[in-house]
């Protein structure tokens, strides 16, 4: 350890247990003897596991950002061992889209790649909690097998505002579907005995100035909207760990506040698993007592200061002995879990085709049709034949997002390949000019690279989109049979999006669709955009001109392979969005309160550093439980396409909902027929309008979905969706408690928020 004080080392010396014995004698750890381990521990045993093992000449670089290059190269944390009481080190890797890892190790000459999954938005668009486990087994089986003991992630943040640049980790607007995705990933790490750290725990709503922006909102918006989610993985899924995001919440920082951490995550919810911090070094304005008072047990990604605070805590008694104990108590319970502390031999070598499989069949899934005037699927007769690709992403298509959510994939599959492997040609002059763009593009911006953008080190930047001439235009026209256009859109960790050139389009972006589609129309041919991002865009000043729009996400590692899947349809889509598409970001009431074009290294951050400023040093969130749908929906905005709104190849039909109370939950079941020539799957979602006369609520919120397998022309399901009771909770603030309020409920069985089916009334007492 670093040099401490004379009376530090003499505290140290103090609390040296009598009866712990430094040779054969030492107790090794077991699941069975964790408080005999506790006792024999010195204070310098016990300080050094709860601070992150750091490589101190990387603080501000590498290592904060989560990179270590011990014993994993590329993992982002490690916990400290302790030999001679048979505690190992244990690591962590990024995600969630998937294991982060350095895929090239020096003095090794072989690679370790990782799958590239879906992002979160897209994984949540399939509404298909099954096929996320099995993603979640996937990555879970990757990460035992790469030497890691916990995947950072799942993402459990809410989508409060599309500008947000981390929203592709996370997955919807709406708690109950960010609850019911997380639960199925953490089961599917999980059950290949392996942990996660469900992040980031609360209220990480913005990226801008996110390690100091105070989110300020009411404690019914805190618990309805942003804790609702987490509660429901937790109780469901029980994972190993949880991390404190960076930010404020009501003016206490995350990891310091005992009301989030203690109050409601353990004793309200029953976690009993280890808190861990994001990854910062010391904060000068938080005590280090506070942190592990309110109950973050681990410092990541550690640093030696950190420990020396704790003995000045100890010193001086602002930390007790009994708190320190119960902080090294969990993590011995979590060590005894892991990998590492069992010996597991792991082979790094996962089955890596097997996996891509599986991130083909999810990114499918996900994927949402927005538009079709019939132009979809592609008939037979286009096998064989050419297509004209514009757009700069069609030929590198982008699988995932920037920052320590990226994954070093062994490929990407871009659009000309995942088109030749249904044997349809692209044209050939446009393919060589984007081609020989992307090559000069990928090195120039290497070049010109600005070295504090660290994030863009990690995952596939965006590169800038081209002009195509109305004069090549008309020459692809006379070769192709239709004209595709992909819209690429990238973000990622530590910046949100702009209005301009990022939710909207560029007008080069406009004109080039504008153009293709002019001259494609001209000869009847048809125009189809695929949009590649993990976001929202806007869409309602261009979808007329275009004959369908396939919102594509960044689908993973097999992304063109998944886009040529729907477009010609060997895939019938069946991804519904999780998230409200506005018209204009400015519709979202959360904008007026979300920062926009701040520049983090201007002089705005130098001004904020001394006076409050609105959306950067803090955010109110005027608009409470009122995100997303529950907005739009309760005060009948408008939008581009609503929450749960998706096209198919075929029709349904739904039979009237039948609607039951058993014990304490509400059964809600309803038959799903295919009307349509084709098969497919659909979702029903079930929303539920409260009494009038209680407390202030949504028009209608959804409180159940399902998904039917796939259905053959004519084929009918039926679903039974269960609702428990307190799930009709609102929380009452006076009270400090959830109330279901008594009365008649409606509950409506329906494809999306805005296209109701079916309803039926129930009384609750």
């Amino acid at each position: 350890m670093k040099k401490i004080s004379v009376f530090a080392t003499m505290l140290v010396l103090a609390l040296i247990p009598f009866n712990t014995v430094y040779a054969d004698g030492s107790p090794k750890l077991r699941a069975d003897n964790i408080d005999e381990v506790l006792q024999a521990m010195t204070l310098q045993e016990k300080v050094e596991l709860l601070v992150g093992r750091s490589d101190e000449e990387f603080v501000g670089s590498s290592d904060q950002m989560g990179h270590q290059m011990q014993f994993v190269a590329g993992a982002a944390g490690i916990t400290t061992a302790i030999p001679r009481l048979g505690i190992p080190n244990t690591l962590f890797t990024d995600g969630p889209a998937g294991v982060h890892i350095d895929a090239t190790r020096e003095g090794v000459n072989r690679t370790f790649y990782a799958t590239g999954f879906p992002v979160g938005s897209c994984l949540a668009c399939t509404w298909n909690t099954a096929l996320v486990e099995e993603v979640g087994k996937a990555i879970g089986n990757e990460t035992r097998e790469y030497g890691c003991d916990v995947l950072l992630g799942p993402g459990m943040n809410i989508h409060r505002n599309p500008l947000c640049g981390r929203n592709f980790e996370y997955y919807s607007e709406d708690p109950f579907v960010t609850g019911e995705m997380g639960t199925a990933l953490v089961n599917g790490i999980q059950s290949q005995g392996v942990g996660v750290s469900a992040k980031h725990y609360a209220v990480n709503s913005q990226e801008t100035e996110r390690t100091r922006v105070d989110e300020q909102l009411s404690e019914r918006a805190l618990r309805e909207i942003y804790l609702r989610g987490f509660e429901r993985m937790v109780k469901k899924s029980h994972p190993w760990t949880i991390m404190s995001a960076y930010n404020r919440v009501n003016g206490v920082y995350a990891q310091g506040n005992h009301h989030l951490l203690t109050e409601i995550l353990r004793d309200e919810w029953g976690f009993d698993g280890i808190v861990m911090t994001d990854w910062i070094g010391k904060r000068a304005d938080l005590p280090i007592e506070q942190v592990l008072n309110a109950g973050n047990e681990l410092m990541m990604p550690g640093y030696k200061v950190q420990e020396e605070d704790i003995y000045k805590a100890l010193a001086e008694g602002r930390l007790s002995q009994d708190v320190l104990d119960r902080s090294v108590r969990r993590m011995l319970e979590y060590i005894v879990k892991t990998p590492r502390f069992k010996g597991y031999k792991f082979s790094d070598n996962p089955d890596l085709k097997a996996h891509a499989a599986i991130t083909r069949q999810s990114s499918t899934e996900g994927m949402v049709l927005l538009k079709n005037n019939g132009a979809l699927p592609f008939n037979e007769s286009i096998l064989g034949e050419y297509v004209a690709l514009f757009g700069v992403c069609s030929y590198d298509f982008l699988s995932g997002g920037v920052g320590s959510g990226c994954v070093n994939v062994p490929y990407v599959v871009d659009m000309v390949t995942g088109f030749s492997n249904y044997d349809i040609k692209t044209t050939p002059q446009l393919t060589e000019i984007y081609r020989k763009y992307v090559d000069y593009a990928k090195v120039k911006l290497q070049m010109d690279k600005n070295p504090l953008m660290w994030f863009l080190d990690q995952g596939q930047p965006k590169l800038d989109e081209i002009e195509i001439t109305e004069r090549c235009i008309r020459h692809e026209v006379n070769e192709a049979r239709a004209a595709i256009i992909t819209i690429g859109r990238q973000a990622g960790e530590g910046i949100d999006r702009a209005v301009e050139g990022e939710f909207n389009l560029s007008s080069l972006e406009r004109n080039m669709i504008q153009q293709v589609s002019d001259v494609f129309h001209e000869q009847g041919k048809p125009v189809v955009v695929v949009i590649n991002s993990g976001s929202v865009i806007e869409t309602a000043s261009w979808r007329d001109l275009v004959d369908a729009i396939l919102m594509a996400w960044q689908p993973g590692e097999e992304g063109g392979n998944a886009v040529a899947d729907v477009l010609v349809g060997k895939a019938n889509p069946s991804g519904r969005l999780t998230m409200t598409w506005p018209i204009s970001v400015y519709d979202h009431w959360s904008t007026r309160n979300f920062p926009q074009d701040y520049d983090m290294y201007s002089y705005q951050r130098l001004e904020s550093r001394n006076r409050p400023i609105k959306g950067i040093t803090y955010t109110k969130h005027e608009e409470g439980i009122y995100v997303g749908y529950r907005y739009f929906d309760t005060y009948r905005k408008d939008v581009a396409y609503p929450f749960g709104y998706g096209l198919s190849y075929t029709t349904f039909e739904y039979s009237k909902p039948v609607v039951k109370l058993k014990d304490d939950a509400i059964e809600v079941k309803v038959t799903v027929t295919n009307t349509g020539n084709v098969a497919g799957k659909e979702v029903v979602q079930v929303y539920v309008h409260a009494p009038e006369g209680g407390m202030d609520k949504p028009a209608k919120e959804l409180k159940a979905f399902a998904k039917t397998g796939m259905l053959a022309a004519g084929e009918k399901e039926t679903l039974t969706m269960t609702i428990a009771k307190e799930d009709l909770a609102s929380y009452d603030e006076t009270a400090k408690a959830w109330v279901v309020a008594p009365g008649e409920y409606t509950f409506m069985t329906a494809q999306n928020v805005n296209d109701v089916k079916g309803e039926a009334k129930l009384m609750l007492k």
